[in-house]
């Protein structure tokens, strides 16, 4: 086999940092709109999402739980099917689809939109249906995906889940969340460890 294996990983981590920088360079108010409405959010911040999206979601309700911002994940396929009783009123839902044309998460809208909850989407095409029906639209554009055949999420993942982690670290800071808060919410494993020796978190 005259494959060169380090090229090729270089090549995919090379066009996911691409599109990274891409999305930075591309920051607009939108994105400024959506940390001002977490920040002032009376209740939880809800991700909604299904497949690679739905795993996305998963991962970023955590880092902003973890963070100081109360926010779980709901997926959307459960979601109308019952879910959506744990979103309120004054709850923020942030629903990710990279097509902004997935069926199960637009199932969710009357819903969401009949309960009063806020809605920011995170989308590859802001003239989507998702987009159009938001508070708060931020496009995740790329130009393409890692993989040869364009077909993986992979750039398109990866960038939304940056632009994920921007939100939380920005509220988080707005919210001057500090070491001894995030030792409270990590009293396990090695982090706990570590904080416990710092003297974050008391035995």
């Amino acid at each position: 086999m005259n494959i060169n294996i380090t090229d090729m990983l270089s090549e995919v981590m090379e066009s996911e940092i691409k599109s990274i920088i891409e999305i930075k360079d591309n920051i607009d108010y939108a994105y400024v709109k959506a940390v001002e409405k977490i920040f002032y959010c009376k209740g939880k911040i809800i991700f909604l999402g299904v497949g690679k999206s739905g795993h996305i979601g998963r991962k970023l309700a955590a880092t902003f739980a973890s963070t100081g911002t109360p926010s779980f994940f709901v997926q959307a396929t459960e979601a109308i099917h019952g879910d959506l009783g744990m979103i309120e009123k004054n709850d923020v839902v942030i629903a990710i689809s990279n097509s902004g044309e997935t069926k199960e998460v637009l199932s969710t809208l009357p819903s969401i939109k009949m309960i009063g909850a806020s809605l920011i989407s995170i989308t590859g095409n802001n003239e989507s249906t998702l987009a159009e029906a938001s508070d708060v639209a931020i496009e995740v554009n790329v130009k393409g995906e890692a993989d040869p055949h364009n077909l993986a999420p992979t750039n398109s993942s990866t960038a939304t889940l940056v632009v994920g982690d921007a939100l939380a670290i920005t509220v988080s800071q707005m919210k001057g969340f500090n070491k001894e808060d995030f030792g409270l919410f990590h009293p396990g494993g090695s982090l706990g460890k570590q904080l416990m020796q710092a003297g974050l978190i008391r035995q």
